[in-house]
């Protein structure tokens, strides 16, 4: 069985307080976008018990073991709660950019965790999926949903929400810098927003500009100019919106699908143009 796992954007990223358990409560916007990794599984018929599942990968470079990918840890998952789930194997085409903002690992997952029900018929339920996504990775649960979604608590709480953008094209720029999540958090200043992303996400693209914010930005782009400058561009092109998703270090722009655009990125850029479909 094949299957595309698909990137998301956060559009928008206030983080509102800090919890008790250290984690900080927050909202944002998840939004799919059609970049797309490729997700092979087959069943392994002689495996050797002893061996991890095997997998392997190909197109852009994934850091750390294989045998410890996310969608492995999937694989193990459902194995747990099905002891008859047939040994499997799996190859992972890379093509959306690694902790970049854009959860391509987190969707890797969600779309393994469907396969596998799928093809071996396990029957869990949407719900069941949600639930046992909730366990891989806090943005899981949102592919397993895969429709735009108002993000609350640790970005856990899912709600669906009625938002088209298939009227613009996406321009999506990652410059290859790793930004560590865990110290964006710890030197994030949480405050109590004025308006709901859910409320500003209601008004016209043209007012995001002034009105939609990543909290992330403020911290990120001190250290990071290139990320600076990568949303300094897709504004001098002509971008209607454009911000940093989620810790970064990826940057986006929607732009109204007839502009003509002559984007100058160095070439070791990861760029891709983007266009939904409904």
């Amino acid at each position: 069985m094949i299957v595309f796992p698909n990137c998301k954007i956060n559009l928008g990223l206030n983080i509102l307080r800090k919890r008790s358990d250290g984690y900080h409560d927050l909202e944002t916007i998840f939004y799919p976008l059609p970049l797309r990794d490729v997700l092979e599984i087959i069943e392994h018929k002689q495996p050797e018990r002893t061996v991890p599942i095997p997998f392997t990968t190909s197109g852009l470079s994934i850091q750390g073991d294989t045998s410890s990918n996310i969608c492995v840890k999937a694989y193990r998952l459902l194995k747990k709660r099905f002891p008859a789930l047939p040994f499997v194997q799996m190859h992972l085409h890379k093509l959306i950019p690694s902790g970049a903002g854009l959860g391509g690992g987190s969707a890797d997952a969600a779309f393994a965790l469907q396969a596998l029900n799928k093809k071996f018929r396990l029957g869990l339920s949407h719900a069941e999926l949600i639930d046992a996504a909730s366990e891989l990775g806090s943005d899981c649960p949102f592919f397993i949903i895969n429709k735009p979604c108002f993000a609350s608590g640790t970005g856990n709480l899912l709600e669906e929400i009625d938002l088209d953008l298939c009227g613009y094209k996406f321009v999506v720029v990652n410059p290859g810098i790793h930004i560590d999540t865990g110290r964006a958090f710890l030197n994030i200043v949480s405050s109590a927003a004025e308006i709901s992303i859910k409320e500003i996400i209601k008004r016209p693209v043209q007012r995001w500009k002034d009105e939609l914010k990543n909290d992330f930005e403020k911290i990120i782009f001190k250290d990071h100019r290139p990320i600076v400058d990568i949303k300094d561009e897709l504004y001098r092109q002509g971008a209607i919106y454009a911000s940093m998703s989620g810790s970064g270090s990826t940057v986006y722009g929607i732009f109204e699908k007839e502009r003509s655009l002559q984007l100058s990125f160095p070439p070791h850029y990861f760029m891709k143009e983007l266009i939904c479909q409904q």
